[in-house]
């Protein structure tokens, strides 16, 4: 049967049944599901997009807006395998800041890349290899995450922030929720400017308290 005389298909039951799945919507995987050509199926979700029923992140992904918690960790492991999410989200996550970011902030070995929506945005840094490490596996209502552990994140922001030529403001991080054993043993795998930083950071939080 072609498409031009098969039933019509109701793209919001379609979208109904997703949200019992997954927040995610994948270009590919409808049109497995849906039985039509990928070009009919881009067509219709650029108009489920112009009703606000689905964002577009990137080419072939999408979320689901009928989803009422969706969740951007979500899109992480999609739009990057090879990353986990660090930084100013994590620091946030594990209560050493107070500093709520815009985006979600993750690192990846990949190619660094910026996904924006008018309901959420990722920002991806990127990091070497060699540092692709230190992070844990957590759950939303959909699908599992990695996040780096809180010595972690805050390793990852000093180098990252150096490497951008910025001097990290330590000042607003709360050590005292971290594992501070843990914080100078994963400090020896960083670059010596990492641990100066820290060391410099973490000898004046002594002296002031």
């Amino acid at each position: 049967m072609s498409e031009l005389t098969a039933r019509p298909i109701d793209w919001i039951k379609v979208l109904t049944d997703e949200s019992r799945l997954t927040d995610v919507i994948a270009t590919d995987a409808l049109v497995r599901k849906v039985g039509l050509s990928r070009a009919s199926v881009r067509k219709a979700l650029f108009r489920l997009e112009k009703r606000n029923l689905v964002s577009r992140i990137t080419e072939g992904v999408y979320v689901n807006r009928l989803v009422r918690d969706y969740s951007p960790q979500d899109f992480v492991a999609i739009l990057k395998p090879d990353s986990y999410i660090s930084l100013e989200t994590a620091l946030n996550h594990w209560g050493l800041s107070t500093q709520s970011p815009a985006a979600l902030t993750c690192v990846t070995t990949a190619k660094p890349n910026e996904y924006r929506t008018p309901i959420f945005s990722i920002v991806f840094r990127k990091i070497s290899k060699r540092l692709f490490w230190g992070f844990v596996e957590k759950q939303t209502r959909y699908a599992k995450y990695r996040i780096a552990e809180p010595e972690k994140a805050v390793l990852d922001w000093i180098y990252l922030s150096l490497q951008l030529g910025l001097k990290p403001a330590l000042d607003e991080i709360d050590f005292k929720r971290s594992d501070k054993q843990k914080l100078a043993e994963y400090a020896r795998k960083f670059p010596g400017s990492v641990r100066r930083v820290l060391a410099d950071s973490l000898a004046f939080q002594h002296f002031a308290a």
